[in-house]
């Protein structure tokens, strides 16, 4: 039988994170998990089958293979598949489940090495509509961790090493007996390092690191959009035990702006014109991001009227083509009027009795009466 796509056993899509990965892992493993549907056979396969899944697509490495080769990519020996593994692996995986809420991660036991990926880290930047439509080089200022200078990174008091934890021996996990079932938990002790620190150096107490903060150089791309984000590898939360450093997502959240919005390649704004040019027509200048452009307005324009102004808007990042400005014309009433002009305007009322000078009064008229008969 053809295996199941592993992100549709997860139900992510294929672009989710390490942490939607692992809250759907874990909803997953505990509705299919055996001690809680002990006569489904059904169930029991669900879990095998979720397991593997996650086993592949939370390492960086099998996830890429799979990715770009499908099962093929992936290693039969890097983990049990759904049809294998015993009720040992059903153990593991709980412990897993138990171990990432209690601080614990993913590694350790089983003969597994206790290196650990860094988290990855994410960074909200606000820039303008400009910014966006034609690129933008930044700095930003970001937490990080160094390795301890004073420890070398090792935790221990200078002139002294970390013992092998004598709780698991070294291999950050243990297991606990649970009726039939055999569950593997993050090691009490050496919270899964393997190591225990009797002596901590004073500089870092015993964590290997220190903080502080760097400054990254970023290249905002021109067209790029709201809701993207343009990854800094290895400038996440440094590694375990020598483990890859994670990464450092940067977030785009494009400013409100006073007179376009944007729809994404085109952009849009309002154009208020007189009632005067509205009726006579005639040439408005309109603002675009490059400049400024002008439209004709023939005579007897009418509010809502949209005039395209081809190539003004916004070259994305996938396309060949900017795209369009769209102007929509707001006819402004006159506020604040004298005596004088109100008189005016009653007389040019008066001489605009025609029907022909108001073809949708004269319409909406009909249609009412129309209605009401």
């Amino acid at each position: 039988m053809a295996k199941r796509d592993l992100y549709e056993v997860l139900g992510v899509a294929k672009n989710a994170s390490e942490d939607e990965l692992k809250k759907s892992y874990r909803r997953l493993a505990m509705k299919y998990h055996p001690d809680r549907n002990p006569d489904s056979k059904t169930a029991e396969e669900q879990f095998k089958e979720v397991k593997a899944a996650y086993e592949i697509l939370s390492d960086s490495a099998k996830r890429e293979a799979y990715d770009r080769f499908g099962h093929a990519g992936v290693d039969p020996s890097a983990g049990p598949g759904p049809g294998g593994g015993g009720f040992g692996g059903f153990g593991d995986a709980f412990g897993d489940i138990f171990g990432d809420i209690f601080g614990g991660g993913r590694g350790g036991g089983g003969g597994r090495s206790n290196v650990y990926r860094g988290a990855d880290l994410r960074y909200a930047m606000e820039i303008s509509l400009e910014q966006a439509a034609q690129g933008y080089d930044t700095e930003i200022r970001v937490p990080s961790w160094d390795s301890c200078s004073a420890c070398h990174g090792s935790g221990a008091k200078p002139g002294t090493k970390p013992k092998v934890c004598g709780t698991c021996g070294g291999q950050g996990n243990v297991r606990v007996q649970q009726g039939f079932f055999s569950i593997q938990q993050t090691c009490p002790t050496c919270h899964g390092t393997g190591k225990v620190i009797a002596e901590p150096c004073v500089s870092c107490d015993g964590v290997g690191r220190t903080k502080r903060t760097k400054t990254l150089e970023v290249k905002i791309p021109a067209g790029i959009d709201s809701g993207m984000r343009i990854r800094s590898a290895g400038n996440g939360e440094p590694g375990v035990n020598g483990g890859p450093a994670g990464d450092l997502y940067i977030e785009i959240r494009i400013r409100e702006h006073s007179v376009f919005t944007r729809d994404g390649d085109d952009l849009h704004c309002e154009v208020p014109i007189s009632i005067t040019a509205a009726a006579l027509g005639g040439e408005v200048q309109v603002p675009t991001l490059a400049g400024r452009a002008e439209i004709d307005l023939p005579e007897g324009t009418q509010s809502g009227k949209t005039f395209r102004l081809r190539g003004k808007g916004i070259k994305g990042l996938r396309s060949s083509y900017p795209g369009d400005l769209y102007a929509h014309v707001v006819i402004e009433t006159p506020v604040r009027l004298t005596d004088q002009q109100k008189k005016l305007l009653r007389e040019l009322d008066a001489s605009l009795t025609d029907p022909r000078h108001s073809p949708q009064t004269k319409s909406w008229t009909d249609r009412v009466k129309d209605f009401f008969q």
